[in-house]
């Protein structure tokens, strides 16, 4: 298979734009996998936070097999929010949300523990829309330590 993708030139950024992105949920501690999901180019958690008692939506776009926020929606400022905008970052209204956008950052893995008195929700967008709702207090268990992560395999279309 590497002999025949060296032969079409298809190495580094090449074969990763081809290779589909998966995204995997694994237990941070045993590596234990909770479920993947292939063919995600954008994805959202949603939980309600634990000190605001308020919604926050986190939104991400996949890059590569790098993770880059687009934007976080929250209604309450405070302890555990963002305090200060980053460079390039705008802080917009949209009804009673705050929403920042303008980040540039981008992860390997994203670590988050599940809640135990309100659920995390997982979205896998759609053609930019909220599809598949996945509530990871059902698929991982509440207070799960969990590692979110992409990868790149197989090519569009040839599993």
């Amino acid at each position: 298979m590497l002999a025949a993708l060296l032969m079409l030139g298809l190495t580094g950024t090449a074969w990763s734009k081809l290779a589909v992105p998966m995204l995997t949920i694994r237990d941070a501690e045993s590596g234990s996998i909770y479920g993947t999901w292939s063919g995600v180019e954008q994805f959202s958690i949603e939980f309600v936070h634990s000190v605001h008692q308020s919604p926050v939506s986190e939104c991400f776009q996949v890059e590569g097999n790098r993770i880059r926020p687009v934007a976080t929606r929250f209604f309450a400022f405070g302890a555990g929010m963002q305090a200060e905008l980053g460079e390039g970052q705008q802080m917009s209204r949209e009804g009673d949300a705050l929403v920042i956008t303008g980040f540039t950052q981008t992860f390997q893995e994203l670590k988050y523990i599940v809640g135990t008195v309100s659920d995390h929700i997982l979205y896998i967008h759609q053609e930019k829309e909220k599809g598949e709702r996945i509530s990871l207090r059902e698929r991982c268990g509440k207070n799960a330590h969990i590692v979110i992560r992409i990868s790149r395999t197989g090519f569009a279309g040839l599993y």
